[in-house]
């Protein structure tokens, strides 16, 4: 079987530095582009980080993409115009960079999420199936930790799950996004969906969704205790995606969710 030319961006971010460590046991890929929003003097597994252009992603098949949004429609701009595959792990779009970013699926495969794990997927669709099912005598709120240096918040996977009570009741997410806070010890339910974020130490994820009502709250969370369930989702998504027309893709999609 032919290898995946991969290219990687952000290579020197958490994620980055875990699938460029994740990627050296996986045969089915050959690591052959890295790249930074800085210049750097020093090679990573015998290579060069190069700067984002057009000249370093001409070899490669798939790009995966760890940065921030601005270095993201970098990427977006030039894999568009190379017909390259990307798989997205940024975080922290706006509504309007989401819809750009679906321009760009119209020509290029592209598999964005806010959480690679499988687990935290299927929390997803756990979350989905008791928002559609609890309805609307139930409040709901997610409550989300990161490590010190995670700068957006809620994370995108805490915004992930939000659309997921969003979908369960069949509404817009973005008209029930309410109160976002940062490290409050408590936070109240609302008829909205509030969130909470903590930041410390070198945490690397945990994820809380609860529903409430006058009489009982369920809850419904995950705990993430090694990076690289991250880097191993990203690198099955690389691969689903290489079979894969132009069209905007989830983790849903590989996990074959209805």
């Amino acid at each position: 079987m032919k290898k995946i030319n991969l290219a990687i961006t952000g290579c020197m971010g958490r994620m980055g530095r875990q699938i460029i460590k994740t990627v050296k046991k996986d045969k089915s890929f050959k690591l052959t582009t890295l790249t930074e929003n800085r210049k750097m003097n020093k090679k990573i597994s015998g290579l060069k980080v190069h700067f984002n252009n057009e000249d370093v992603f001409k070899k490669v098949n798939l790009i995966i993409d760890f940065t921030i949004p601005k270095c993201t429609f970098e990427v977006l701009k030039i894999a568009s115009k190379l017909k390259k595959r990307v798989v997205i792990g940024t975080t922290g779009f706006s509504k309007k960079e989401e819809n750009l970013i679906r321009m760009y699926s119209k020509k290029i495969p592209i598999l964005k999420a806010g959480n690679m794990s499988l687990g935290i997927n299927l929390l997803m669709y756990l979350t989905e199936i008791a928002s559609s099912s609890l309805g609307e005598k139930f409040l709901s709120k997610i409550f989300e930790i990161h490590h010190k240096y995670k700068k957006d918040y809620p994370s995108g996977t805490a915004l992930m799950l939000g659309k997921g009570i969003a979908l369960g009741k069949n509404k817009n997410f973005y008209n029930l996004i309410g109160k976002k806070y940062l490290n409050k010890k408590n936070f109240p339910y609302g008829n909205k969906i509030n969130f909470n974020s903590l930041r410390k130490g070198d945490i690397i994820g945990e994820h809380e969704v609860k529903f409430s009502s006058s009489k009982e709250i369920i809850t419904l969370n995950h705990q993430a205790f090694d990076r690289a369930l991250y880097s191993e989702g990203a690198l099955s998504a690389a691969k689903w995606l290489m079979t894969k027309k132009p069209g905007l893709y989830s983790m849903r999609d590989l996990m074959n969710f209805k």
